[in-house]
């Protein structure tokens, strides 16, 4: 990306908030959802730090969804994600700390139809492998991540967040809803909505736990081994939406059925433990068979928007169907 494509005002607070002396280059990480802006790594001239992340949020004039969901309800609800965004690092990611790693930030900045966020490049600090697989114990190292997020946000209100976390949350996705042709699923979305929702213990989902949004380590047998970014649809919730999606992002049907049951175990270890170490006073046994009853739930409120907004998803198989059938059988 050229210099001149920003403005001079957020040229002076990328220098500014990063004490540099100047922009040595501006190179595009990757463009944003639907050509919403970009995410640039800056190269600087400073005596602190050799490089920063940006986050430049621009709300196009034509707006041109991949999937082609162009509505005026599905811009709206990307800059209300954006918004969210800019609120959770203002106000609530410093209480992460090297057990669930989120990026630091040096500046938040909107102006007009744009949004600046300036923020600490993980590759820096050792977090610089992406994966489209990984192994058991890397599945583990992000479930981990998971728990203590979930840990440190428990019984929390979140204020300035989405009310109810995640993306495909039923409440924001209507357009999906209406032409969902699976009559069963669309009949039970409420239901499902509701149970979900009523839950007695809830945290902050990061509400897009994807393979793809958390960041590695190389050496993956130091203690914190994983970070994670992109919070646009963090929100209240049950731990479950999480880890139901994040497994669903790495595996196929076949590992799903399989490994199921040892990952949710593995997942409630580690909440067990994070809880304990950050001295949360909490029926764990009560959280636990609350949120173990609700994870088909979760699944199937995930299964019930990529149904709608993609029917040929690859994630729409055997075992989600099997799940789904489970969860309107206890309904």
């Amino acid at each position: 990306m050229p210099l001149q494509h920003m403005n001079n005002h957020f040229k002076k607070v990328l220098l500014e908030s990063t004490q540099s002396r100047q922009i040595l280059s501006i190179d595009t990480i990757q463009s944003l959802w639907s050509g919403y802006g970009e995410i640039l790594r800056c190269q600087l001239d400073s005596d602190f730090i050799s490089s920063a992340i940006v986050k430049h949020v621009c709300f196009p004039n034509k707006k041109n969804h991949p999937r082609g969901w162009n509505t005026g309800l599905s811009h709206q609800r990307k800059v209300r994600s954006y918004q969210i965004e800019t609120n959770w690092y203002q106000q609530w990611s410093k209480q992460c700390d090297n057990s669930c790693r989120v990026p630091k930030t040096y500046a938040l900045e909107s102006l007009g139809e744009e949004v600046f966020m300036v923020m600490e490049d993980l590759d820096n600090q050792g977090f610089n492998i992406r994966k489209n697989q990984v192994s058991f114990d890397e599945m583990l190292a992000c479930l981990n991540w998971l728990a203590s997020f979930h840990a440190t946000f428990l019984g929390q209100k979140p204020d300035g967040l989405w009310k109810i976390g995640t993306y495909w949350h039923l409440a924001t996705r209507p357009d999906e809803l209406k032409v969902l042709k699976d009559k069963a699923l669309k009949n039970a979305a409420v239901k499902i909505d509701q149970k979900l929702n009523s839950a007695q213990f809830k945290t902050f989902v990061h509400g897009d736990a994807k393979l793809a949004n958390f960041c590695f380590s190389e050496n993956n047998n130091q203690k914190h081994p994983i970070a994670a970014v992109d919070f646009q649809y963090i929100g209240g919730g049950c731990g479950m939406k999480d880890v139901a999606y994040f497994i669903g992002s790495c595996l196929n049907e076949d590992e799903c059925e399989f490994y199921q049951q040892q990952l949710l175990d593995s997942y409630f270890n580690f909440l067990n433990k994070a809880l304990t170490q950050q001295h949360k006073k909490i029926e764990f046994k009560q959280l636990q068979q609350e949120w173990r009853q609700l994870y088909p739930f979760a699944w199937t409120d995930f299964h019930r928007f990529i149904k709608g907004w993609s029917p040929g998803h690859w994630k729409i198989n055997g075992y989600s169907e099997r799940l789904v059938q489970e969860t309107l059988e206890l309904l």
